[in-house]
């Protein structure tokens, strides 16, 4: 639907034109329009500001179009919007400062757990083809197990039981090739980084 065609937030319920689908958010809008800006305007203490906010927020609701006449509460969902949308404009807006131009350089050490992607990677290559695909999938790409094991008709507990198997392995790969070391509670503490090929 073109812009052009919806009613100003402003404008009243007698003086909007009608829009089938949209009288949900028309009537939720005119119910609860006065609190919304009253909201904006004592957060950013700048009525104009908040007025341009409060506009989008009823572009946001217009765009939920039919959609928006299932919600439970629609005064909830607007203030939510209208909170997020405030908290976009404030991130948008925050001032810069600017830094001397003699400010040192930042030194950036890595954890010893992400210093370990070449041994990672050099060592998931000596791994099966199995233990190589599972990890590759849940583990870098961020797939569910449950999503893997259909994807490869398996059951989930053989998934999961695939998926620690293949991580036992790899672990005991990266202690023999990249001496790693873990801490008491397991986290990786230190390691070699060059790592025998």
């Amino acid at each position: 639907m073109a812009s052009d065609t919806l009613p100003h937030p402003f404008e009243t319920a007698a003086t909007a034109p009608a829009v089938p689908g949209f009288d949900c958010v028309l009537r939720a809008w005119h119910a609860h329009e006065a609190e919304l800006l009253g909201y904006l305007t004592q957060q950013l203490h700048d009525r104009p500001q908040a007025e341009d906010l409060l506009q989008e927020v009823f572009l946001k609701s217009m765009r939920l179009g039919r959609g928006f006449c299932s919600l439970d509460n629609p005064r909830a969902w607007l203030y939510r919007v209208a909170k997020n949308t405030l908290i976009d404009h404030l991130r948008a807006n925050k001032p810069l400062c600017e830094l001397p131009d003699d400010l040192p350089a930042p030194v950036h050490e890595r954890a010893a757990v992400d210093a370990l992607d070449l041994c990672l990677l050099r060592n998931i290559e000596r791994l099966g083809l199995e233990d190589r695909s599972i990890l590759q999938a849940c583990d870098i790409n961020g797939v569910t197990v449950r999503v893997f094991a259909q994807t490869q008709a398996l059951g989930l507990p053989a998934a999961k039981s695939r998926l620690l198997r293949a991580r036992q392995r790899l672990r005991q790969l990266l202690v023999d090739h990249c001496q790693v070391q873990f801490d008491e509670r397991g986290q990786v503490c230190c390691h070699v980084a060059s790592g025998t090929l």
